[in-house]
């Protein structure tokens, strides 16, 4: 079963955030993990949305994802992301 990851995203450092993001996609190769979806808030509709970003993640299934996230090339990049951003990362059943 696929399985995603959506990560909520509020940017607080621009140039921390490009080098970080131009480091991921070669972290979700060996998971057959890919980028469904990048974008930017444009309207919230209803409620309150503290998030300026949204990227959706697709991987073949849950032990992807965990291979992807707990492998050491994505934990090497996550000091660089806690700088450059705030994000919550979900992972769901397809």
């Amino acid at each position: 079963m696929p399985a995603y990851v959506i990560g909520q995203i509020r940017i607080v450092n621009q140039e921390k955030w490009e080098a970080y993001r131009a480091q991921v996609p070669a972290t979700l190769a060996p998971w057959d993990g890919r980028v469904l979806f990048r974008g930017r808030t444009a309207r919230v509709l209803t409620g309150e949305y503290r998030f300026t970003d949204m990227v959706v993640l697709q991987f073949p299934d849950q032990d992807a994802v965990r291979g992807w996230h707990d492998s050491p090339a994505y934990q090497a990049l996550i000091p660089l992301r806690t700088q450059a951003a705030e994000v919550v990362l979900v992972s769901y059943d397809g």
